[in-house]
Parts: C-alpha cells; sequence; structure tokens
C-alpha cells in the first residue's frame, strides 16, 4: 500500500492545486455565476484535500507538502491567466485539468476495489470531478454560442 499512498499524495497535491486555481479564478471573474461555480468548485475540491489527507493518514502516511509549494505558483498562475484570457479560454483549461482527474481517477479506482473505504472516496470525487467537467463544458459552450450570435 506504500506505492498507493504515492497515488493518493498524487491527488492530494493536484486536489490542493485545483482549490487554488478556482479560489484564484473566482476572485477574479465578473460573470457572478461563474464566480459562485467557481467559489463551489473550490469547496468541493477542499473537501477532496481534508478526506484524502484523512486516508492517507489512516494508511499511515504524510501528505505531502508538495501541494503547499506549488499552491501560490498555482495562485499567480492562474491570476495572470484569468486577467489575460477570455473566460471560454479559462474554462476550457479547466476541463483538461478535469478532464486528467477524471482519468487518473478511473485508473486509480481499478487498484483498490478490495479496499472498500478507499474505493468509496475515489469514486465519490470522480463523480465530483466528472460534474465539474460537465457544467464547465455547458457554460463554455454557452460562452462560445454567445459570441457567435454577436
Amino acid at each position: 500500500m506504500d506505492n498507493f499512498i504515492k497515488k493518493l499524495n498524487w491527488f492530494y497535491t493536484f486536489e490542493v492545486s485545483q482549490v487554488e486555481l478556482y479560489t484564484s479564478q473566482s476572485k477574479q471573474v465578473d460573470d457572478i455565476y461563474v464566480k459562485k461555480t467557481l467559489e463551489r468548485l473550490a469547496i468541493i475540491e477542499q473537501n477532496h484535500v481534508v478526506n484524502i489527507s484523512k486516508k492517507i493518514e489512516l494508511m499511515g502516511g504524510v501528505p505531502t507538502k508538495l501541494g503547499d509549494i506549488i499552491k501560490p505558483i498555482t495562485g499567480t498562475i492562474a491570476s495572470i491567466m484569468t486577467d489575460k484570457v477570455d473566460l471560454g479560454k479559462i474554462l476550457t483549461v479547466n476541463m483538461l485539468l478535469e478532464q486528467k482527474a477524471i482519468s487518473d481517477y478511473k485508473k486509480a479506482i481499478e487498484e483498490v476495489k478490495d479496499d472498500p473505504g478507499l474505493y468509496k472516496l475515489l469514486w465519490d470525487n470522480l463523480i465530483d470531478e466528472d460534474l465539474h467537467m460537465a457544467w464547465l463544458s455547458r457554460k463554455a459552450n454557452e460562452l462560445k454560442e454567445q459570441q457567435n450570435q454577436k
């Protein structure tokens, strides 16, 4: 299971960076619906961070500090990107990140079928990421349609 603790630490780091990304973006967008949704996504991702951290500790591991190092970098990049790039492109980048999370969660789930608690945790996170992806995709398409009508 030590090898799987490393995988959980990957998810932990990824989720920490997602919290920072969505939080930073929410502070910079003008569209209130997008702002509120990004705030909500950050809360959901923070729940993932907490749950993964607890599971790592239950398995005898220690959550990596890499997330704490990456967090300010993610926030800075998000701030620059949000300021310079249109909202549709920002949502597209967010979708790519969610796709990566979905793919990684699917692979990890296959490895933990014998651990009901971990299996449930990974499925819960996967479903959340898939719901994030659906919203981001729908909103990006909506923005694209609005731009095409102009």
